[in-house]
């Protein structure tokens, strides 16, 4: 298994495993699936911050991050998005993605990583625990899907900054 940067031949496997997602489960709260198109342009925009696990060729997940939110007092904040295969769970895989996309983010000045996740998917809160995130808040009800009412689990991980440096 290799961790790379995406390009944009990565697109359609990368759209095939978020709208199986948006397909089949509440661990996202949105319905829209993406098209090639869509995901060429975003990771077009990411650069390094969009990542991909491929072995033998075959796309096996990946990790991104954006902005928390908008404002210059957040430029140091990110909401990173992991999705895997489901035959790359329990591999190793979530996890090389995420430390390659750490490093990525602290050398970009980055602080604090940020995860939201559905209270529909347990696995992702042990996931990120594991990882190190802290649960910092539980916002009850503000995702619907499938008639269904949704809490936001919120987990965020201080990375190893030098405050000296950040901007």
């Amino acid at each position: 298994m290799i961790i790379r940067q995406a390009v944009e031949k990565d697109a359609p496997a990368v759209a095939a495993l978020i709208n199986e997602m948006v397909r089949g489960s509440l661990i996202t709260f949105t319905v829209d699936e993406r098209d090639c198109a869509q995901m060429t342009e975003q990771i077009r925009q990411s650069g390094p911050r969009f990542l991909v696990a491929e072995k033998a060729g075959a796309v096996l997940g990946y990790a991104s991050y954006k902005p928390f939110r908008d404002g210059p007092g957040y430029r140091h904040s990110m909401e990173h998005s992991i999705l895997l295969a489901p035959a790359a769970h329990g591999c190793g895989t979530g996890r090389a993605l995420m430390t390659r996309l750490e490093a990525i983010a602290v050398g970009e000045g980055v602080h604090v990583l940020i995860a939201g996740i559905s209270s529909a998917n347990p696995d992702a809160v042990g996931f990120h625990k594991a990882l190190g995130f802290d649960a910092v808040g539980r916002m009850p009800q503000v995702g619907r899907k499938w008639d269904q009412w949704l809490d936001l689990v919120l987990m965020q991980k201080i990375l190893a900054t030098d405050a000296k440096t950040l901007t």
